[in-house]
């Protein structure tokens, strides 16, 4: 965290936002859209969310294995999109999700086993118009643990509406992304606004990420013309100087997707 980040953290926490809702008794794992519309790059609403599906595969393994309940959802329309109202008026991408399509079924990497609810949703919210709520009550499940795409959108909206049916609400945020690769909590954000909407974002010029996952560092290696994959906290991969370990912090240029130095 940088100077500032730190700053609104601190007053965060003096004003009393920075609380954790906790953990009840009985967890229920929600998987939101990871669906193939979301999950292929190749598509307009696609983004490259391996990371956080293998993070999600894990959950699944463990909550399978705990014979806890689970469920996903998928966004999908019907053909005349009247189903769709203001929302797919809004993002005309959406109109892709058609019922039946290959884009509205699960990600195979995370499919669903038999018992394994799929709910179609229409709009932003997993709870939104669906019948997820009374499900979680007939099986007694008092906390929603979260994964799926996207954070500023689907995730966002599912897990205010989650508070706001009275859950405890977690997300995991290994297994939660969103298109943009660069964006992590407290990362400054410049927001352009026409009477008074916001119409656009811009990241800043560069952000600072913890690498996750690399080959083991080569002490002295400073040749300009060698570098490694590295795998950022966001999910995002980079190529990196040999030297760089997992675990530190470096600089990226966020319109190239480029390594520009140690940031630690």
């Amino acid at each position: 965290m940088n100077d500032w980040q730190k700053s609104t953290r601190a007053d965060y926490e003096q004003k009393g936002f920075a609380a954790r809702s906790g953990y009840g008794r009985s967890p229920a794992f929600l998987i939101v859209d990871f669906i193939n519309g979301f999950t292929d790059p190749k598509t307009p609403l696609g983004g490259d969310f391996a990371w956080e599906i293998n993070a999600t595969r894990q959950l699944l393994e463990a909550f399978r294995r705990g014979g806890l309940p689970i469920f996903y959802t998928t966004t999908a329309y019907r053909k005349d999109l009247r189903d769709g109202g203001v929302f797919v008026k809004k993002v005309p991408s959406l109109a892709i999700l058609q019922q039946g399509s290959p884009l509205v079924e699960v990600d195979p990497r995370i499919e669903p086993l038999p018992g394994e609810k799929v709910i179609e949703k229409k709009y932003a919210s997993a709870f939104f118009g669906t019948d997820l709520d009374a499900e979680l009550r007939k099986l007694g499940a008092d906390t929603v643990v979260m994964a799926g795409c996207t954070t500023s959108g689907c995730i966002r909206a599912s897990v205010i509406d989650s508070l706001q049916h009275g859950y405890h609400t977690i997300v995991v945020r290994e297994a939660v992304g969103d298109r943009a690769a660069f964006m992590v909590p407290e990362v400054m954000l410049n927001v352009a606004f026409f009477e008074g909407r916001p119409v656009d974002v811009e990241l800043p010029a560069t952000v600072d990420l913890k690498v996750v996952k690399t080959e083991p560092g080569i002490k002295g290696g400073s040749a300009t013309n060698v570098t490694k994959p590295a795998t950022l906290e966001t999910g995002v991969v980079v190529n990196v100087p040999p030297f760089i370990n997992e675990g530190e912090i470096i600089r990226v240029d966020t319109a190239e997707g480029k390594y520009l130095e140690r940031a630690n």
